[in-house]
């Protein structure tokens, strides 16, 4: 499992945590946080070069920042040249919407 990298938001750092132990990979580190402006901030500090990426992000919370978080996150992997990225939501923000 060493061309697999797990990822984490903040929305629910503990379940991607459990996830990581059952499967036995460590959490990649990242550093998430907001610039002074309050624009979300990602840095992931190990490489995702050629590796199937999971990212463990869920919809709960404050949904709006988590689903921008994602999508910086999703952009990073990309930009990192990641191979495969996989977003894994259990909860799945906006899911409420009426017709």
């Amino acid at each position: 499992m060493k061309n697999i990298v797990l990822l984490t938001g903040s929305s629910h750092p503990a379940l991607a945590k459990r996830i990581g132990e059952s499967l036995g990979i460590e959490l990649a580190s990242c550093t998430l946080g907001k610039f002074s402006n309050q624009e979300t901030s990602v840095e992931i500090k190990d490489s995702v070069r050629e590796k199937h990426v999971y990212i463990i992000q869920s919809g709960c919370g404050r949904v709006n920042d988590n689903v921008i978080e994602l999508f910086i996150l999703i952009q990073a992997c990309r930009m990192g040249s990641a191979k495969r990225i996989t977003v894994v939501t259990p909860l799945f923000p906006y899911s409420r919407q009426s017709d």
